[in-house]
């Protein structure tokens, strides 16, 4: 009698029987299988619950919403088009031939991105066959109700490429370039600094760049050929560097130093306690923010145009961290004391103290009529005037990590965009006003200081002293000064 032998069914159409704590099973990913029904998934994830459908509040229920259908605004002003940036004008510098091989580097992590999103996790711990996805939830507080946290895949820099010991090649999880997104490029990396970078600086109508780093040197770059034009040597460490028609201004301990480059001519200015931390210039008004947490001004005499000081602003208990300019004769101070300063540029006083970070205010930055203040607390905050006048949080926007420091400009399609640096070491690129990443930059050690230029260029100095120059693809319509 002839015995029919029984059809081998296929690893892959065999049936799975039930679930045992939603495991998959590592022969049946392999294709090894033999079992039939199995008790192990035949399958990369356990079955989704249906969940019950949970109501979305509508804008006016409240401000903290993260959606790139809604955004956050004042009731009291109309939909904000420009960021206001307190920077100059500098010339800019040619796109280098290594872009087409770092564009091709980049189309590859962004494969590697999409792979991740469609991935995954595998709960098995026998399963050494499925790669791990990192998952984090991006979620922004609700005044009234919790929410729904977002799952979003956080793309990370291979930790091993970065000191060049990653032996995984293109197998690698992790991305093997210094950012990810589109929309902008890296130029170059120039080499130098020892130490922190602390301030950046292109003068309107230069073609010299100009950085200074707690290495306690000014170097001069130029930006025709990319190289080192020059240093000078400092008698301490830089705080911060600022330009003002043909002068800079270093911010050093218990001093301030200026030079005019084209006459060769150079000031001390003696008067801060501690180092000098933060500069912005108004008119003829020098205003420095310094480590015992006062705030110097500086009026330039008309006849000598030597800075006199004139009036010491107190009332910070910390040191005064970041130093802004903004609308209606307003200056901001930002403070490790945890508070923002709103102080009166005519009467020189403090006409309103903000109390919304837990932390260090790091830095603060004008958006139109928007104040924003990034801190080490984990979160950026959007201040918004009242009808009274005073300023209140309308959005708080809220990461794992510390924020370091602020920076925006608009791009070729006139978008506002904010870069946000982290303690993290990744400089993160945000859509205003609704928050959407479009870009990330990756460094050894964290980015202190973000300075943009004209055309597009923009840069970055990190604590290794690396400064780095970028390109956003497409010339800026708009650059705020």
């Amino acid at each position: 009698m002839a015995v029919k032998a029984a059809r081998e069914v296929s690893v892959s159409n065999r049936l799975e029987g039930g679930f045992l704590k939603n495991r998959v099973c590592v022969y049946w990913l392999s294709g090894r299988c033999n079992r039939n029904p199995c008790r192990f998934m035949h399958r990369e994830s356990p079955p989704i619950p249906q969940t019950k459908q949970i109501h979305s509040a509508s804008p006016e229920e409240s401000h903290y919403l993260k959606s790139s259908r809604r955004t956050w605004r004042n009731a009291n002003s109309s939909t904000p088009k420009n960021v206001t940036v307190l920077t100059n004008r500098g010339a800019g510098s040619k796109r280098t031939s290594g872009e087409v091989s770092q564009q091709e580097v980049l189309a590859k992590n962004e494969r590697k991105i999409d792979r991740m999103d469609q991935e995954m996790v595998v709960t098995s711990k026998e399963s050494i066959h499925c790669q791990q996805t990192v998952q984090k939830a991006l979620t922004t507080e609700s005044v009234e109700s919790e929410r729904t946290p977002v799952q979003k895949i956080q793309p990370n820099v291979c930790k091993y490429w970065v000191t060049a010991n990653c032996v995984h090649g293109d197998n690698c999880k992790d991305i093997h370039s210094w950012y990810c997104g589109s929309g902008f490029t890296m130029l170059t990396k120039l080499e130098g600094h020892t130490k922190t970078i602390t301030g950046i600086v292109l003068p309107p109508g230069s073609d010299k760049l100009y950085t200074v780093s707690k290495d306690r040197t000014i170097r001069i770059w130029d930006c025709n050929s990319g190289q080192s034009a020059g240093a000078v040597d400092l008698d301490g460490e830089v705080g911060c560097l600022i330009s003002e028609g043909p002068w800079l201004f270093a911010g050093l301990p218990k001093a301030i130093k200026a030079w005019n480059f084209q006459v060769q001519a150079e000031l001390s200015l003696r008067g801060p306690v501690g180092q000098v931390y933060s500069m912005v210039m108004d008119n003829d008004m020098l205003f420095a923010a310094t480590e015992e947490g006062t705030i110097l001004v500086w009026k330039c005499g008309t006849e000598t145009n030597i800075p006199e000081l004139t009036a010491q602003m107190k009332g910070h208990t910390g040191a005064v961290c970041s130093l802004v300019l903004g609308a209606n004769n307003r200056l901001y101070s930002g403070s490790s004391d945890n508070t923002i300063r709103v102080w009166d540029l005519q009467t020189l006083q403090c006409t309103q103290t903000l109390n919304g970070h837990a932390r260090d205010v790091t830095s603060v930055i004008c958006w139109d009529s928007y104040l924003l203040s990034a801190s080490l607390d984990n979160t950026l905050k959007v201040w918004a005037a009242t009808d009274s006048g005073n300023l209140e949080v309308i959005y708080e926007h809220k990461e794992e990590h510390g924020v370091v420091a602020l920076f925006g400009m608009t791009d070729a399609e006139a978008h506002s965009i904010l870069f946000c640096s982290y303690n993290d070491n990744t400089v993160r690129i945000y859509d205003l006003p609704s928050f959407n990443e479009r870009g990330r930059i990756f460094s050894k050690q964290q980015v202190q200081v973000i300075q943009i230029g004209i055309g597009g260029l923009f840069f970055t100095g990190d604590a290794a002293g690396q400064l780095s120059v970028w390109k956003l693809l497409g010339v800026p319509c708009a650059m705020a000064s």
